[in-house]
């Protein structure tokens, strides 16, 4: 899925909404849509990004801006499942390294739970789970926009990111 300048935002995909309307982009036509996409064990997010996206929610909700959440996984795929993401919505529980941050600036309350509601609705990434051999196309299909002028690198540079690349690919247990 990629987006373009100009036109309509591709929909997102979404394994299961947790809380709230299920809803995407197709479906808000007439209304500016803050997607905000995060993971359940993720410190940064829940102290700097859900509480910005829960601002712009109660100051603009009533003015046809839709604030949604994502949560997604790209790392610790152990904490930041769909059963974490439903435990957060009802009961403003939260895990691993969110946990623990939160708890060491006196964030959490009663514990392990949030000090506030998320009020917009809440979904899961629509998750695959990796498997087989990573393909040398695949490979490239990743590096290609990352470095745009790979092609003209030095061989023994190319090498080492293809390696880099598969490594990463490798360690990935799930893709968005």
């Amino acid at each position: 899925m990629s987006a373009k300048i100009g036109e309509r935002a591709p929909n997102f995909g979404v394994s299961e909404w947790v809380q709230g309307t299920p809803t995407n982009f197709d479906q808000e036509k007439d209304h500016i849509v803050l997607l905000e996409v995060f993971q359940v064990n993720c410190p940064g997010c829940f102290m700097n990004a859900i509480p910005e996206a829960i601002e712009i929610y109660n100051k603009y909700k009533d003015e046809g801006v839709r604030v949604l959440g994502l949560a997604t996984a790209f790392e610790d795929f152990d904490k930041n499942t769909l059963g974490n993401l439903k435990m957060l919505a009802e009961t403003g529980e939260v895990v691993g390294d969110t946990k623990d941050a939160l708890s060491s600036y006196g964030q959490l309350k009663e514990g392990n739970k949030l000090s506030f509601k998320i009020p917009f609705p809440l979904a899961m990434d629509n998750l695959t789970k990796t498997s087989g051999e990573i393909s040398q196309e695949k490979i490239m299909e990743f590096i290609h926009p990352q470095i745009p002028e790979f092609d003209s690198q030095p061989e023994e540079y190319r090498n080492q990111i293809i390696e880099r690349v598969k490594g990463y690919m490798k360690s990935k247990e799930y893709s968005a």
